[in-house]
């Protein structure tokens, strides 16, 4: 099934109908989304980071969950895909695929659906959804910024953990010589202040892809950040992110630019929004639970609930409202050979 997640797109598939085996799986997923290839002419992939994504749904094991949902980064240039992350975004179409595929029983006007995330850095989210009379409801009224078109709410909700919400120990670092903040409520991010990059921070996306010799900064200081935050090398990994944050133009608590982590993001990832929030309220620049990050597209509402200050502070909860839409259902035929080949 293809649907559209939140400001995402991808390839939702259950965990049954794909190889058990990672490498079979992987080379199956590259030949279905047409990587590589910058294009992906030849597959479902968009030709972008934010349209070449897997989600691999299915029964979970564990009794505090419906479904377990794997995210699975399809590199559009290049024979790689990597579970080093998780999708918010695409969490978003987790829900109401489960319904679909009979993974869970609707309950009523709403379903809500307990998700048990496997990649490493969120274990559980609870996804209510829409379910009228027992279907799914795409239609709705909910307009999110990053998509064209109004749909139904779909209301995620991730409990907080033991895990630090600063990795390294302390609110402030310096990296490749630049003052950051190194966040995890969910999605690894480094916070970096648009002015210590001479950028005034409401650049457009192009613009900024553009700077090679901005993008050689932010990858020095990605790669210095991810060693200190625990990732190891993350040369060829999709985390941590960059956040480059600036003050809010449209009344909202803050404005940011993301490199996600070679292109720049159209808006903001679920989690990347979580943890930028969660960063700013330990560092007291936000005062409310409602944060409202500010994008290239428009503003994401994030809602977020702390204990603590400083570098000790912990995401207790947070909440976010995603939309998403099936697209089309079916039959795909792969290409045949291998990914590499």
């Amino acid at each position: 099934m293809q649907m559209r997640g939140g400001s995402s797109k991808g390839a939702y598939f259950l965990a049954a109908d794909l190889p058990a085996d990672p490498a079979e799986r992987d080379d199956l997923l590259l030949r279905i989304m047409g990587s590589p290839d910058e294009r992906q002419i030849d597959g479902l992939g968009g030709g972008h980071p934010l349209t070449s994504k897997v989600a691999v749904v299915g029964p979970s094991e564990s009794p505090g969950a419906d479904v377990d949902y794997l995210f699975l980064q399809v590199v559009p240039d290049r024979p790689i895909v990597t579970d080093a992350q998780t999708c918010g975004n695409l969490l978003a179409g987790v829900g109401p695929f489960a319904i679909e595929r009979g993974l869970v029983a609707p309950a009523g006007e709403t379903t809500t659906v307990r998700i048990r995330i496997m990649n490493p850095t969120v274990s559980l989210a609870e996804a209510t959804v829409r379910t009228p009379a027992g279907q799914v409801q795409y239609d709705g009224d909910t307009v999110m910024a990053g998509t064209p078109f109004p749909a139904a709410p779909i209301d995620l909700a991730f409990p907080g953990g033991d895990a630090p919400l600063f990795p390294t120990g302390q609110v402030v670092d310096f990296f490749a010589g630049v003052e950051a903040t190194a966040v995890d409520a969910g999605m690894p991010v480094v916070l970096v202040r648009a002015g210590d990059l001479g950028l005034a921070g409401d650049e457009e996306p192009a613009v900024l892809e553009a700077d090679e010799a901005l993008r050689a900064k932010v990858e020095a200081l990605r790669v210095e950040a991810g060693r200190k935050m625990g990732l190891g090398d993350v040369r060829d990994t999709t985390v941590p992110k960059v956040s480059i944050i600036s003050a809010p133009r449209h009344g909202g608590t803050v404005t940011t630019r993301t490199f996600i982590p070679h292109r720049v993001h159209a808006a903001i990832g679920v989690l990347g929004a979580v943890s930028v929030a969660a960063a700013l309220r330990a560092r007291g620049e936000a005062n409310n639970r409602l944060v409202r990050v500010e994008h290239p597209s428009g503003f994401f509402d994030a809602y977020v609930q702390l204990e603590g200050v400083g570098p000790k502070a912990r995401l207790v909860r947070s909440t976010v409202v995603r939309t998403a839409r099936k697209l089309s259902d079916g039959l795909v035929w792969p290409r045949t050979g291998k990914a590499t080949g």
